[in-house]
């Protein structure tokens, strides 16, 4: 109510300024300058009179002609009429002050929204983050992916597997094809427990990679959100690994859910701006670090980004069929060492095993498909393109 109140205050404030000027009556004009000049000729006739300088008559004659021209310039610098005040045009003005204010700050502000303290809302974005849902509560509510067509013998294949799975709880083997199929259905809570089972049995054998991909499926099968237990796995990457790409996205992607835009944007922008923009975890980040920043109240422009080009592609017509091999050649190992030290989208990985494919080097095309599943595990869009591109190889039946 104090708000509301401080609020009309000033706004009559401001109505009052605006309204005053137009309450005042219209200026009288200035007086003519001729009236001073007349009166002072009026005044210099009487004294030549009494000195005698000028006779009675001429005197009076004088006095009659400067009179006429005084009383001219007189009423020469009379307004014709005093333009008085419209109270009316002042109260609609006055009204359309008030409306239209009110009118922006219902459309701009947040009427009936509390104060916001920074301490306050830093509390509350700790509070957020002390009581999140557990990844199972957050998997019960996560959005069903859409389905995907297999065929039933496949999906009685990977039942089957279900059951035998439990019955060989230390058989690495087992759980990790268990975990693959799961991604491959789009049963990404069945992965993730897969995939958590994989690095129980890996124990202190248990790679980056293989941690990595556990954190890529809790989140996917989470919907999206980073929950405590991703948290607790994403803090052990970092304590052995601080530069990791994937678990300081994670890390920015929790603050970012729990409105700390500032310290997501901090985890962010270093990624953003020297990582490869082509990879997964980076090409998240860059999707959300504007609007992070926006929300933190910081001013950043989003670097530009520069792919590789083919212009060199136009020079091949008219190469021979050796050498055009062999610039294919040099082309695709260039594409796979890029990949092995930078990696790239799911696009880049499908065309190094086309590639492969139609060179013959089905050995290689399988490694690269075999490698690629591990990188876009939790990317459903990632993992169709690949499939795809594994069948065109003829890597995949």
């Amino acid at each position: 109510m104090l708000f509301w109140l401080i609020c009309l205050i000033l706004t009559l404030v401001v109505a009052a300024m605006v309204v005053r000027p137009l309450m005042r009556p219209g200026a009288v004009a200035a007086q003519n300058p001729d009236v001073a000049l007349y009166r002072a000729q009026l005044d210099e006739i009487d004294r030549d009179l009494a000195r005698d300088v000028l006779a009675a008559d001429e005197a009076e004659m004088a006095r009659t002609e400067v009179a006429r021209r005084l009383l001219a310039a007189n009423q020469a610098a009379m307004p014709t009429s005093k333009s008085a005040p419209s109270r009316i045009i002042s109260g609609i003005v006055g009204l359309a002050v008030l409306g239209l204010s009110f009118a922006m700050y219902w459309q701009l502000g947040a009427p009936g929204y509390g104060d916001l303290p920074l301490q306050a809302r830093l509390d509350a974005a700790d509070e957020m983050r002390a009581s999140r849902p557990s990844q199972a509560a957050l998997e019960l509510v996560a959005p069903p992916p859409p389905p995907v067509e297999v065929p039933e013998e496949y999906r009685a294949a990977i039942e089957q597997l279900r059951d035998i799975a439990p019955t060989r709880p230390d058989e690495l083997e087992v759980w990790s094809r268990l975990a693959f199929h799961e991604v491959e259905l789009r049963n990404y809570s069945g992965a993730r427990q897969a995939q958590e089972q994989v690095v129980a049995i890996m124990g202190d054998d248990v790679t980056l990679q293989d941690r990595q991909r556990l954190l890529d499926l809790m989140v996917v099968a989470a919907g999206g959100l980073v929950s405590p237990e991703a948290e607790v796995l994403l803090r052990a990457m970092l304590d052995d690994d601080a530069a990791n790409i994937a678990a300081r996205y994670y890390l920015g992607a929790l603050y970012n859910q729990t409105d700390r835009p500032d310290l997501a944007f901090s985890l962010w922008r270093g990624m953003v701006e020297t990582a490869d923009p082509l990879n997964f975890h980076v090409a998240n980040a860059r999707a959300q670090i504007a609007d992070a920043a926006f929300r933190a109240g910081i001013e950043y422009a989003l670097p530009e980004t520069r792919g590789p080009t083919f212009e060199d592609m136009d020079a091949a017509s008219d190469m021979s069929p050796e050498d055009q091999q062999a610039m294919i050649g040099a082309m695709v190992s260039g594409l796979a060492s890029r990949l092995a030290n930078e990696g790239g989208p799911a696009q880049d990985w499908a065309r190094l095993i086309r590639a492969y494919g139609v060179l013959g080097e089905e050995e290689a095309a399988r490694a690269v498909w075999t490698e690629a599943q591990q990188v876009f595990v939790s990317s459903m869009r990632g993992m169709e393109i690949l499939t795809n591109a594994a069948r065109d190889a003829g890597v995949l039946e």
